[in-house]
């Protein structure tokens, strides 16, 4: 009985397996098949390379150039979760090696909280803390890339915080009984042994928040200012996500318009594929060294 149990369940378990790839491989077709109308009237060269994007200004003359919204999804991306990177490494590493284990499991739910805070809250917070700040440092306006990576990268904190928490207390579990043994003061293990052994986590944990940074829409689109221009860290800027947020309702059905949006969404798809691929590579290089 139990013998057949497990192999229904095994059974069910590879059910799940193919229907989660089978609905990946769906919307990739999809995004792509709606995409190759904007690709043919437009061009690639067009699409990705141009900085004009004018699809309703000059309707006898549109252009459809997404290289600006691009620099602003990666320059918004990477500056938050270099924000991120910092508080949440550090955060995890003192819940790991210097908070009590009661400490770390009555502060852990509220940090968990966190990420399910919706982000048009956290636009509001934005945009009257932030971007009201930084107004008050002399600025005409506040709306600008600083302003949309600090709000980012406290979106993305929890999720950095969980991972690398949950690393380091392993490796803190591991290599405790023979610091403790030899006398090695709790800063040095910490500093020494968990944090270089906990780079691995750490990778996989920039991979994830990045991925969560680049498609957040609602609080980003709240604080950035939607200006489609060249991006600056003080200057305002608008993302992918944004831009097919605000203009996919007006966009008619069927029309090139409608495809080049599709595209956006291509493109979007396409830039997190590469930037896992990247920390990947870089983690596997890493391990070959014997660096982790």
């Amino acid at each position: 009985m139990r013998r057949y149990a497990d192999r229904v369940f095994g059974l069910l378990v590879r059910l799940m397996c193919l229907l989660s790839l089978l609905l990946l491989g769906f919307m990739i077709f999809f995004i792509v098949y709606e995409s190759i109308p904007a690709i043919r009237d437009v061009g690639l060269k067009g699409l990705l390379l141009s900085r004009t994007w004018r699809p309703i200004i000059y309707k006898d003359h549109p252009e459809y150039g997404m290289l600006n919204m691009i620099i602003s999804t990666l320059y918004v991306s990477a500056l938050s979760v270099a924000i991120a990177l910092v508080i949440g490494v550090g955060c995890a590493l003192f819940l790991a090696c210097r908070a009590t284990d009661r400490q770390r499991r009555a502060v852990m739910p509220y940090i968990d909280l966190l990420a399910s805070i919706p982000s048009v809250v956290y636009g509001f917070i934005g945009l009257y803390v932030v971007v009201g700040f930084i107004e008050k440092c002399g600025r005409a306006a506040g709306e600008s890339v600083l302003a949309g990576g600090i709000v980012l990268s406290v979106m993305i904190l929890p999720y950095m915080i969980s991972s690398c928490c949950e690393t380091m207390v392993h490796i803190r579990d591991r290599v405790s009984p023979g610091s403790t043994a030899l006398g090695l003061p709790r800063w040095y293990m910490a500093s020494q042994l968990v944090l270089p052994c906990s780079v691995r986590g750490i990778m996989i944990s920039m991979a994830l928040a990045c991925g969560r940074a680049m498609g957040e829409t609602m609080a980003v689109m709240m604080v950035l200012g939607n200006a489609i221009g060249v991006p600056s860290l003080l200057g305002k800027g608008e993302t992918i996500s944004s831009l097919i947020a605000l203009e996919m309702g007006m966009a008619e059905v069927g029309s090139t318009h409608f495809s080049a949006l599709y595209t956006a969404g291509l493109v979007l798809l396409v830039l997190l594929l590469a930037i896992n691929l990247i920390f990947e590579l870089i983690r596997r290089r890493l391990a070959k060294g014997g660096l982790i």
